[in-house]
C-alpha cells in the first residue's frame, strides 16, 4: 500500500516570512508518493509569481472581502484537486507549520480517516499568554463542551491522554484527511463567522458519523506571529 497524497494549503503574501522553512520541509518529506499544491489568494500577483519561480505548484485565487471566505474558497479548490486527481488523502499543512520529515508515514500508520498532529499557539488566560496545543478534548459528561488539551501532559509523555486519542476539535494546520471525507463534506465557515473553517470541519466530520483523531507524539513547529 502506497496511498497517493496531496500536500498543501491556502496561502497569501503575509506568509512570506516563513516561506523558506516551509518549502525546505515540503521538499524534504520522506514519503515517496506525494504532490504539492498551494493556492495563493493574495490581492496582487507578486507572491504567486514568487512561488512559481521557486518551482512550487500553485494556483491563483482571487481574495474575498472576509479572510475566512478567502481561506475556505482556496481550500475547496485543493479539495477539488484531491478528488479529480484520484488522491487518497489530503495533508492540510499550513505554511507556518513545520512538521517532522516523516509526517505522512507517521499519520498514515494509524489508518484513520481524519488525524491531526500537534502544534501550538499562544492564547491569553486571564491576561497571561500561555502556550496551548490547537487540540480540544471533550469535557466529561458534557457533550456540548470542550477544553484545551493539557500541553504539560502532552509534553510529559501524555500522562493523561493516550498517544493516539480521539479529540473534539483541532486546527487544520497539520491534518491528514481521507478522500472519502472530502467526498461528503466541503470546507465552510460558520454562519456567525465566530471561528474559522477548522471548527466547522471537525463538526461536520462528526455529523457524518466519523471521528477526529490526534497522534500526540507527532509534534510540529509553529512559526506563528
Amino acid at each position: 500500500m502506497n496511498p497517493k497524497i496531496l500536500v498543501g494549503c491556502p496561502t497569501y503574501q503575509g506568509k512570506e516570512y516563513c516561506l523558506k522553512e516551509y518549502i525546505e520541509r515540503l521538499n524534504s518529506l520522506t514519503y515517496s508518493n506525494y504532490d504539492i499544491l498551494l493556492v495563493d489568494n493574495s490581492p496582487s500577483e507578486g507572491y504567486f509569481k514568487k512561488l512559481t519561480s521557486l518551482g512550487i505548484p500553485v494556483l491563483k485565487d482571487s481574495p474575498e472581502k472576509k479572510p475566512h471566505d478567502s481561506i475556505v474558497k482556496s481550500r475547496n479548490l485543493i479539495k477539488k484537486r484531491v478528488l479529480e486527481g484520484n488522491y487518497d488523502y489530503f495533508l492540510s499543512l499550513e505554511q507556518d507549520v513545520i512538521p517532522p520529515k516523516k509526517i505522512i508515514e507517521r499519520l498514515l500508520q494509524h489508518q484513520k480517516k481524519v488525524i491531526s498532529a500537534v502544534y501550538y499557539t499562544t492564547y491569553k488566560f486571564h491576561g497571561i499568554p500561555r502556550l496551548r496545543p490547537l487540540i480540544w478534548a471533550d469535557v466529561p459528561d458534557e457533550s456540548d463542551k470542550m477544553r484545551f488539551m493539557n500541553s504539560e501532559c502532552i509534553a510529559a509523555k501524555n500522562l493523561t491522554y493516550p498517544l493516539l486519542t480521539k479529540i473534539k476539535m483541532c486546527g487544520l494546520g497539520c491534518i491528514l484527511i481521507h478522500k472519502s471525507i472530502l467526498e461528503k463534506i466541503s470546507f465552510r465557515v460558520p454562519e456567525d463567522y465566530s471561528t474559522y473553517d477548522d471548527f466547522a470541519f471537525c463538526q461536520d466530520v462528526r455529523k457524518i458519523g466519523e471521528d477526529v483523531w490526534a497522534d500526540l507524539t507527532v509534534q510540529c513547529e509553529h512559526l506563528f506571529r
